[in-house]
């Protein structure tokens, strides 16, 4: 009887349940969306995730086990989010996996939310070639990072300050955009003109990242204009500003080591723009360019699931434990 991991994902906004096989194959994927209940702050409340996620873990749970035609009996291991994330919405996927390995006499491993994504690139089919190069963007993360395969890493820079997933959505609050703001920026970029001259922070100063100084820069402009902006211009210039630092940075890294691929995972990793660039940047550098299917590239519990299956490979078994701050470097 071939047996599967069943991933619990609930570290920030979504609450996620997938089943997943040893091989990436996706049975199933449940995500209940918070969007329409953190829209009107312009970003997450952490109550309010928390208490969602309470009432979506169970029903999504039997929903994918559903979904799935699968029982409990054919579960090898529970793979579930330990961190990083807000500790409330972490509570719920961990103590309700906790509660499910107990009653079905199964492991419960907790995994790192950053491998989750890493991983993510491999879901359904594999393709990833290494060595690579990973540039993992996300609401929370911005960072480079050297694998020589999809168990060693090596950190090489990432953000002093705030994410570039962040001041996505910080300037599509500025802008009135909506909720969340990568997709809506990203939309009105299309239309606008890269005409405002908004800095590059850290451009040339190694592999290291910093987002508040553009954020902040549009921030001053909004203040300082009179009348209304021209908003797709606004998006535009923040749009090229982003580009050029992530894609600068990927520059240096694959110069500085000699890899097979670029590999772009997280939720900004669904930006058209990212895309565009990182796949003109390794026809380039001659490596190919690695990305997650669009409805891999945000949170999910497939990739939690995937990379479950790396821990059993290895035999390494993390205590389902929250960790706020945990680190890409402790697997």
């Amino acid at each position: 009887m071939e047996k599967y991991v069943l991933g619990i994902e609930s570290s920030c906004d979504d609450t996620a349940v997938a089943v997943v096989s040893e091989k990436g194959e996706v049975l199933s994927s449940v995500i209940a969306s918070q969007a329409a209940i953190h829209s009107e702050f312009g970003g997450v409340f952490p109550e309010l995730a928390g208490r969602a996620h309470v009432q979506s873990i169970l029903p999504a749970i039997e929903k994918a086990l559903r979904d799935a035609s699968i029982t409990e009996k054919q579960i090898e291991a529970i793979g579930v989010t330990r961190g990083p994330g807000l500790i409330g919405s972490l509570l719920v996927g961990l103590t309700s996996a906790s509660g499910l390995g107990m009653g079905w006499d199964i492991p419960v491993i907790g995994v790192n939310h950053l491998r989750g994504h890493l991983r993510s690139a491999d879901l359904e089919e594999e393709r990833v070639s290494y060595p690579a190069i990973i540039l993992l963007v996300s609401g929370g993360h911005t960072f480079l990072a050297h694998m020589q395969s999809n168990t060693e890493i090596e950190l090489l820079g990432s953000t002093r300050d705030d994410s570039v997933g962040e001041a996505y959505d910080k300037v599509g609050r500025m802008l009135d955009l909506g909720y969340p703001g990568g997709p809506v920026v990203d939309r009105a970029a299309k239309k606008g003109n890269a005409n405002i001259p908004f800095p590059r922070p850290m451009l040339h100063k190694g592999l290291e990242f910093s987002f508040s100084g553009l954020k902040s820069a549009v921030a001053r402009y909004l203040d300082a204009l009179e009348g209304e902006p021209v908003v797709e211009d606004v998006a535009a210039s923040f749009v090229e500003a982003a580009m050029e630092i992530l894609l600068t940075k990927c520059r240096k890294a694959l110069k500085a080591y000699p890899v097979k691929s670029l590999v772009v995972v997280g939720g900004v990793a669904a930006s058209p723009q990212l895309r565009e660039q990182a796949g003109a940047l390794c026809e380039e550098m001659g490596v190919e360019l690695c990305l997650p299917p669009l409805r891999w590239s945000t949170d999910n519990a497939a990739m939690i699931a995937l990379a479950t299956w790396d821990y059993l490979r290895l035999g390494k078994a993390p205590e389902p434990k929250p960790q706020l701050q945990l680190s890409i470097a402790e697997f």
